[in-house]
């Protein structure tokens, strides 16, 4: 399938539609062959198969002759296999046995690595050597909190900027991270801006930003209290590791930034993914909301999971009713089983129904797919086709 330079655009959150009108189906393929599509990014809450969509989305577009890469976040080790690799990492890794024209690369986000790299891009091998052994540079880079979202905006600025300069890839699938708020990588910039300039960054910074002989008295007697209360060693580190972020880390404000506008550019497009239940569905609502707020390009919601239609005509009520009369004959105790079973099923899909179009009335804007449930795990290539077939079908 040759991609084509026209087709499907992801329309951005705006205002609702008309009453009545529902933007309706979600097309998957006329999204992933749209050459200026650059950029998948798919959000939701954790849970709701998030890592294997992306994965799948992918390898479709791959097979329909997309160069792609993957960028997951922490994927469960079982997806790694399913795409032929014993491991990933912060290095995009070859899928092999893709069909198609088309090319596939995979890799999982490395915060420490990443934030490493970083580090040793913008400074002298010197200066770079004293940050990566300060203590508190250890501790940010590996587990402070809002740094797994800041450090997924710095690769795929990365991974973007290189595929820019050398035309390793024309699409680019992120899974964001699982954090309880999956848009919070929306706000590692302005999150780090207010961490640079707050006050006790600044106090910190005096120091390395004057002469001695100019800090006032007040800031003295604050910094003989911290060296009494956190040790001379301690405030040492401190603000060698602040003095760092200042200086070399500066330019992380404007990647940040360069990133947050490419995400909001023409070229990308939001995927919203849940399940059909009511809290995910809840949560999928904020997504879109925020994503409306932060003018983002949303393409549109995919519901994960949904229960399989129960085969016939019967009704719940119809199913439920035939069971008691067989129950109060005592005959065919299997028969009035199965129509229970029919019946919770019946009642399961209506459920499901009702919550997506809750959510249609609410969002009318929002185009939609359906996935449904699978058997089992995802555990090889043909696993994330299927997937990519259900993404991609039309109800």
């Amino acid at each position: 399938m040759t991609p084509r330079s026209s087709a499907h655009r992801p329309s951005r959150v705006g205002p609702a539609a008309a009453p009545g009108h529902h933007a309706g189906h979600l097309d998957v393929d006329a999204l992933l062959d749209d050459l200026r599509t650059g950029i998948i990014v798919c959000c939701g809450s954790g849970g709701v198969g998030k890592t294997t969509t992306s994965a799948a989305l992918a390898l479709r577009a791959a097979e329909r002759g997309r160069k792609v890469v993957v960028l997951t976040i922490d994927p469960a080790r079982r997806l790694a296999q399913s795409m032929g690799i014993e491991e990933l990492d912060n290095t995009p890794r070859p899928v092999k046995d893709v069909a198609g024209s088309g090319r596939l690369d995979a890799m999982m986000l490395d915060m420490k690595r990443t934030f490493d790299e970083v580090v040793l891009s913008q400074a002298s091998p010197e200066k770079a050597q004293q940050i990566l052994a300060n203590p508190f540079y250890i501790a940010l880079s590996s587990s402070f909190a809002g740094t797994q979202e800041y450090m997924a905006m710095e690769k795929l600025g990365q991974i973007h900027r290189d595929a820019q300069a050398d035309g390793s890839y024309d699409l680019i699938v992120v899974d964001t991270p699982p954090s309880r708020s999956a848009l919070d990588f929306l706000d590692a910039p302005e999150r780090l801006s207010s961490f640079l300039d707050g006050r006790f960054v600044r106090l910190l910074l005096a120091p390395a930003k004057g002469p001695a002989r100019l800090m006032t008295a007040g800031l003295s007697l604050i910094t003989n209290a911290l060296t009494r209360i956190l040790g001379a060693q301690f405030l040492k580190d401190l603000q060698t590791f602040v003095t760092a972020l200042d200086t070399v880390f500066g330019g992380f404000r404007q990647r940040a930034q360069q990133t947050y506008s490419l995400l909001k550019a023409d070229g990308t497009a939001f995927l919203v993914i849940a399940a059909p239940e009511a809290d995910a569905l809840r949560e999928a609502e904020y997504f879109v909301e925020r994503l409306s707020e932060d003018d983002m390009p949303l393409a549109g919601l995919v519901v994960n999971r949904a229960s399989p239609e129960p085969g016939g005509e019967l009704s719940a009520d119809e199913a439920m009713a035939a069971a008691q009369r067989l129950r109060r004959t005592g005959d065919g105790a299997l028969t009035a089983g199965l129509l229970r079973l029919h019946a919770d099923r019946v009642r399961m899909v209506e459920r499901e129904r009702t919550l997506r179009d809750r959510f249609a009335t609410a969002h009318p804007q929002v185009a939609t797919t359906v996935v449904p449930a699978l058997a089992g795990d995802v555990h090889d290539l043909d696993g994330l086709r299927r997937v990519g077939d259900l993404l991609a079908r039309r109800h």
